[in-house]
């Protein structure tokens, strides 16, 4: 039987001189494999006295363990290597600009939200903000809409196990209940829009289980129905960029405001086809009206000292006459062919001086 001693040296001298992963799998193999010169020795024990093969033995499972082990060490070794050399190839320097490429596109309803809240900024009105999840008082008791209300009906609510206060919980149906939080919150005068997600229980071409609203709120000493009908006119003509729009107020009825008003924009029908502007006939496109005093009195405010106005509008129709899209289902769909064509560039922040969409 050779040296092992001087085996064992030529052995762990390759492998710790292996360059890279497949010379170390090399030098296993030569040592280790089926051929190799560590396993032939193993094979010649049995020609041996039982003497001479229990030390012979001894010595090459030493030799054996001594070389797995120099292999594993020096393949963590050269695994370590390589990942740093990778790390160092592939390392970005963050003080460079942005790479030009594409960064998305805006959703339609998020760009809706942000021109909408542009305009009615430049008015002076603050965003607020609520819980989606509200109590039947702040969704419809406050509001002074009666037990008896069609609204209220398990048909058109979606209504949630348990109870706060002893009133039953329920997705809010309107973005009105944060009109109730912001007066209990704070005093007049106020002026604020809520923007947001509401639930019915409704689907179909135009209309879904989920969708947003925008609501308005201004309380003041001096507020009137005029006021009222500047902002609104104001809004549409802002919002559909048409400077001469026609609008138009119609009486209607809501119980938390008195008097209430729908609000029309001109458009043309002509051929068929729905457009925006002058043209003889007419669309509807929100609700309002000042703010009924008992919803006040419900909120801890005078009455007697304190007007105000209220609107909201479905921020889902106002979109989808602006951009052409024909069904509102499509706003919910995660469809990327669909966000590329009605989507907005992701740094195409609205606003009046600039413009609100290019």
């Amino acid at each position: 039987m050779e040296n092992l001693e001087g085996l064992r040296d030529e052995i762990l001298a390759a492998v710790r001189q292996a360059p890279d992963l497949g010379a170390l799998e090399g030098a296993r193999i030569s040592a280790l494999g089926r051929k190799g010169r560590i396993t032939a020795l193993m094979k010649e024990l049995g020609a041996l006295a039982a003497d001479e093969r229990r030390h012979a033995g001894q010595i090459l499972n030493a030799l054996h363990d001594d070389v797995t082990a120099a292999i594993a060490q020096r393949k963590r070794e050269l695994g370590r290597a390589e990942l740093d050399a990778r790390l160092a190839e592939e390392r970005i320097d963050v003080t460079l600009p942005v790479r030009p490429g594409p960064l998305g596109r805006i959703h339609p309803i998020s760009q809706t939200i942000d021109e909408v809240v542009a305009i009615f900024g430049e008015m002076g009105f603050q965003v607020a903000e609520g819980p989606d999840i509200e109590d039947d008082w702040y969704n419809f008791t406050a509001l002074n809409i009666p037990p008896e209300h069609p609204a209220r009906q398990e048909m058109d609510t979606f209504y949630l196990p348990g109870a706060k206060d002893g009133h039953r919980l329920v997705l809010r149906t309107h973005t009105s209940p944060v009109q109730i939080r912001t007066m209990q919150e704070r005093a007049p005068p106020l002026r604020i829009i809520v923007p947001g997600r509401t639930y019915r229980c409704d689907s179909d071409a135009t209309h879904s289980p989920m969708f947003h609203q925008v609501e308005g709120l201004m309380v003041d000493e001096s507020t009137h129905f005029g006021h009222l009908k500047g902002c609104l006119i104001e809004f549409c003509r802002a919002y559909f960029g048409i400077e001469d729009l026609p609008v138009r107020f119609r009486p209607s009825y809501f119980p938390f405001t008195e008097p209430s008003a729908e609000v029309d924009i001109g458009c043309s029908r002509a051929g068929g086809e729905l457009k925006i502007g002058r043209g003889g006939d007419w669309l509807e496109i929100l609700g309002c009206g000042m703010v009924n005093p008992k919803v006040l009195e419900n909120c801890g405010v005078d009455s007697a000292r304190f007007q105000g106005f209220a609107f909201g509008v479905g921020l889902e129709r106002i979109a989808m006459l602006k951009y052409g899209i024909a069904d509102l289902r499509t706003f919910f769909e995660s469809d990327l062919r669909w966000l590329r064509h009605f989507g907005f560039a992701a740094l195409d922040v609205p606003n009046l001086v600039g413009g609100l969409h290019r």
